[in-house]
């Protein structure tokens, strides 16, 4: 999916389209996940960790490969919605195993930080990889070949995450379920909302999640602004997966010193500063650079976000809790990339730094106050 978001952004600009096109675009990857997402928390929990992977694997291979047979902005909206349901049902499916498999704080962040090396490294590899066929089998600015070539290698992605998950011992298999103290375990998951602590999670999470997708909607605008080539902008945005991907491997060397709302705070106010510099870097190695340490700030947070959500919710709900935070943060993915596309035609991109930026580092103090 990450390579198919530089892919997807890059055909629609090259055909001529506007940056609201493109904010409508990616907006699609996520709204299919808004509505599936409560329905597969409970698919997971009946079925474990191989079917939805399964049938996650199958939806996104044909999905790519349609874009492969065609190229067209109709075609690739379709399978931006295939795309984003699929990830958005193995995702759930991968934490709640983990979730369930850790036995203590400190291997919850550590495991946790294991398992987001996955889509760091694949926020790396895709779109460096889509990058580099969109040049290599390109011959022309108008030439499309290059963007089946890309689209038809990324299909080959979910088949050999299936084969890996069909190889692991045990991964049909849920943990045994925790039994929860004193709750009601068909409890609704909206009331999960009720609780304080609950919605500031929310609330980080969604403030976290909207630097991520800003950075991903401004990248491939930004280089198509500047004339940089296709592997020049999947090879930024590959730094920035780089990074965020060196930092989870840090996690869990210090998992037991870690903690989650002291690394989420100094995150956010990083971030702010990063986004406050980003739109000046003219130079590709200037927005290289800038890519990279905001990967190693962003990069930090998705593990303390996920053990912070297992600490404040109890075991019979946790399901539920990821549902609800992948619903909120998938809802903001949608409604976002909208609001950048309208505001980045009107106003400039630069603008959207400065704005998501000045909210993130207002919401510190939230994060702060997740003290476990």
């Amino acid at each position: 999916m990450s390579g198919m978001r530089l892919a997807a952004p890059l055909l629609a600009l090259q055909m001529g389209l506007g940056t609201l096109h493109v904010g409508v675009l990616l907006a699609l990857y996520s709204l299919t996940q808004v509505f599936i997402a409560l329905p597969a928390g409970r698919f997971v929990e009946r079925h474990g960790v191989r079917s939805p992977l399964g049938w996650g694997a199958l939806v996104a291979g044909c999905a790519a490969l349609t874009c492969a047979g065609f190229p067209r902005f109709e075609v690739v909206c379709g399978a931006a919605l295939c795309m984003g349901g699929a990830t958005g049902l193995c995702m759930i499916a991968l934490q709640r195993y983990v979730g369930r498999a850790a036995r203590d704080g400190a291997e919850l962040r550590r495991m946790f930080s294991w398992l987001s090396l996955g889509p760091a490294a694949s926020n790396m590899l895709g779109p460096v990889l889509a990058g580099l066929c969109i040049d290599h089998f390109a011959d022309g600015p108008a030439d499309l070949l290059g963007f089946r070539a890309a689209f038809a290698v990324l299909a080959l992605l979910p088949l050999l995450s299936w084969l890996l998950v069909r190889s692991a011992a045990g991964a049909n298999r849920m943990p045994p379920p925790v039994p929860p103290a004193g709750l009601d375990p068909v409890a609704s998951p909206w009331d999960l909302l009720r609780a304080p602590r609950m919605r500031a999670l929310l609330l980080v999470n969604w403030l976290l999640s909207s630097c991520w997708d800003v950075h991903t909607f401004v990248v491939p605008v930004l280089g198509h602004e500047r004339q940089l080539s296709a592997s020049v902008i999947g090879g930024i945005l590959g730094g920035f997966a780089l990074a965020a991907a060196l930092v989870r491997l840090l996690i869990p060397l210090m998992a037991a010193q870690a903690r989650e709302w002291h690394v989420t705070t100094v995150a956010m106010l990083s971030t702010a500063l990063l986004f406050a510099i980003y739109p000046l870097m003219q130079g590709a190695w200037g927005m290289a650079c800038c890519s990279v340490l905001l990967g190693f700030s962003l990069g930090s947070v998705q593990p303390m976000i996920m053990s912070t959500l297992h600490h404040i919710t109890p075991d019979g709900q946790r399901s539920q809790a990821l549902a609800l935070r992948l619903m909120a943060i998938n809802f903001s993915s949608v409604v976002m990339p909208l609001l950048f596309g309208s505001a980045g035609a009107v106003l400039g991109v630069s603008v959207l730094f400065w704005t998501v930026g000045s909210a993130v580092g207002l919401g510190a103090r939230v994060a702060w106050k997740l003290r476990i």
